[in-house]
């Protein structure tokens, strides 16, 4: 009797333990989920165009990203004065002879002058396709949703204007409900996908690079639709990209002195960087160096006022390095030497080109010798203006961009030879060089 009255006893204690348990668990559920931070004060529709809006929930970020409106400050090799590249330089000119950009080459401004600069250059016109926008504007994430990417890449220039009214912005790297960081740009999806690659695997601060390869890579416009194509399908490094555009047989124009059918690099910051640098190496990403953490009081945010380290070195620097001004002044020496070194890739390239134009004047000039030093020259050009159009003067990979300027310059110094061969005669040889 004893021992059943304890049995209904501990049987009773579990009923209520369990009833408790189940309530409690109930309670829970009911309950709203838990948010980070403080509670939006409005909500921010999906592909929202307007930062201004995201800056209600965001102020901090919003202020400093109006910051690269004005932040017109020059770098010893960059920065964000709109400097003309062509008066820097005035190589460019004949190495972009026949191509827009020995016309209009300047320094690019902050991401909130990105839609004023674009629209205002000479190299675009009534035949430019819409594809020159994919890198200008926050109404854009919007746009490939409502038409499409080959819609909109093929829909003339003027006139994908009229729905484009917003620079750079929140809408171009979040998601507006999460604020996670999302790839935007189809083009750069597809290019991931090819490599067998899941953004969507990513670590946050993976995410902290990928976003910024929305815009900041090498591309260009496939077939008649100029559909935004990134061609990474073989590889990043420069030999695949360049084996990629002769497979391709791709060209963006022939130079009017060599007679070479031309490859003009965009700004491939993500290729190099992600080429086994010392900074990609260590974990580092994109944001912690052009947008590093800063304060507010207690709020510690990343700041939007997208710029070089080197104007903001010891909050970029500083987080990591106890000695800024030894690595500011580590960067100074090989930024300095990168720069000599193209300057001397140039000279090779521009030697490469007066010997071809002078062969091909030859009489007797072995036709196909002279295809190959124009092929040569091809070669040599584009590995050169990948670091030179990378916004970075090699920094992002020092190793790596001395390593495709050699090429380059060896390249140019054999197409000149090739070009002797062809003709027969050292005469051709600039007078410089006989």
């Amino acid at each position: 009797m004893k021992s059943s009255t304890t049995i209904f006893i501990l049987f009773g204690i579990i009923v209520v333990l369990a009833a408790g348990l189940i309530g409690v668990l109930l309670y829970m559920n009911s309950r709203p989920a838990p948010t980070r931070g403080i509670p939006p004060l409005t909500a921010v529709d999906p592909l929202e165009p307007d930062s201004e809006q995201w800056g209600i929930n965001f102020p901090n970020q919003y202020s400093s990203l109006k910051k690269t409106e004005t932040n017109d400050e020059r770098t010893a090799f960059g920065g964000s004065n709109p400097y003309s590249k062509l008066e820097t330089d005035p190589r460019l000119v004949t190495l972009f002879a026949g191509y827009g950009f020995s016309k209009d080459y300047n320094e690019e401004r902050g991401h909130l002058n990105s839609l004023i600069d674009v629209e205002a250059t000479d190299r675009v016109g009534e035949t430019t396709p819409g594809t020159c926008y994919s890198c200008k504007s926050a109404d854009n994430p919007r746009l490939w949703n409502q038409m499409g990417m080959a819609e909109y890449d093929k829909t003339p220039f003027m006139e994908l204007g009229a729905e484009i009214d917003h620079a750079i912005g929140c809408a171009n790297c979040h998601d507006a409900e999460s604020m996670a960081l999302v790839v935007t740009n189809p083009a750069l999806e597809e290019a991931l996908r090819a490599r067998g690659q899941d953004w969507t695997t990513f670590t946050r601060q993976e995410m902290r690079t990928v976003v910024c390869a929305n815009c900041h890579v090498e591309y260009y416009f496939k077939g008649d639709g100029k559909y935004l194509t990134f061609p990474w399908e073989d590889g990043m490094a420069i030999e695949d990209i360049a084996d990629y555009y002769a497979d391709l047989q791709f060209n963006d124009w022939e130079h009017p002195q060599s007679g070479a059918p031309m490859i003009k690099m965009q700004h491939p910051e993500y290729e190099l960087f992600t080429a086994n640098s010392t900074h990609f190496n260590a974990g580092v990403a994109c944001a912690d160096c052009h947008m590093p953490y800063t304060r507010d009081g207690a709020a510690k945010y990343s700041t939007h006022d997208v710029k070089s380290p080197l104007l903001n070195a010891e909050s970029a620097c500083g987080q990591c390095h106890t000695d800024v001004a030894y690595v500011t002044n580590r960067v100074s020496t090989i930024q300095n030497q990168v720069n000599e070194t193209m300057i001397a890739t140039e000279e090779a390239i521009l030697t490469a080109i007066s010997t071809i134009a002078a062969a091909g004047l030859e009489s007797g000039t072995d036709g196909q010798l002279l295809d190959e030093a124009r092929w040569m020259h091809r070669e040599a050009q584009l590995r050169w203006d990948f670091i030179a159009a990378e916004n970075s003067m090699g920094f992002h990979n020092p190793e790596e961009a001395l390593r495709i300027l050699a090429s380059a310059t060896d390249l140019a110094r054999q197409a000149a030879m090739k070009a002797v061969q062809a003709a027969g005669t050292p005469e051709v040889l600039p007078a410089e060089t006989n």
